[in-house]
């Protein structure tokens, strides 16, 4: 009994001293880009960095999130995606997909098998789409590395009517054997460049 007691005050002790260890690293500012916010966080056990950008776009919060969550008009992502194959779509709640990210020689071909879950919050108008791997659906292709440690997170809430703030969160393990804080540089830009992307396409189309 008093082993069990010395045990708990120490759990206890730790978490006081390291809050850390239960909510994570906390998001560090890192730069402004484009009306773009750049944020990095360090998960425990990870060499990876996690990447977050926010901005807003000069549109009602549903119109780009019914352009965030429709996988059938990508046109606005990156041209690193070669292949999309849209596996089931229901429109405002969930969609899988295959998609195939191509990658500078001497590399490999990365691939990724998508499960996307979408949300609404009626009383505020806060909407979230959840990303993660979608694990025995998509046969591997011995010629492509296959992404299986991923994970991305869309947020868009309305400013006012005509206005919406954006949050774009991502995790991802490409498996190369390209050092760590390489990768991090590379994948740094990527939440800019989405969000510059969504915000360009998005001011074409009104024209």
């Amino acid at each position: 009994m008093q082993n069990n007691r010395i045990h708990l005050f120490l759990i206890v002790l730790l978490l006081l001293i390291f809050p850390g260890l239960v909510r994570g690293q906390t998001w560090k500012f890192i730069k402004a880009k484009d009306g773009v916010q750049l944020y990095t966080r360090q998960e425990a056990g990870k060499g990876l960095k996690l990447f977050k950008g926010v901005g807003e776009i000069n549109e009602p919060a549903d119109k780009v999130f019914a352009l965030l969550e429709d996988v059938n008009h990508t046109e606005w992502w990156t041209k690193d995606v070669t292949q999309i194959k849209v596996l089931l779509y229901e429109r405002g709640k969930h969609a899988q997909y295959y998609l195939v990210y191509k990658l500078p020689w001497p590399f490999r071909n990365r691939d990724l098998c998508v499960n996307v879950t979408a949300s609404v919050n009626r009383s505020t108008g806060d909407r979230k789409l959840t990303a993660v791997p979608l694990s025995g659906v998509c046969v591997e292709n011995k010629d492509v590395v296959r992404i299986k440690d991923y994970w991305e997170e869309w947020k868009v809430r309305p400013i006012d009517k005509n206005r919406s703030h954006i949050e774009i969160e991502f995790y991802i393990n490409p498996g190369s054997n390209l050092p760590h804080w390489l990768l991090n540089m590379i994948l740094g830009e990527a939440p800019i460049n989405t969000i510059k992307a969504l915000r360009m396409y998005m001011e074409t189309e009104k024209q």
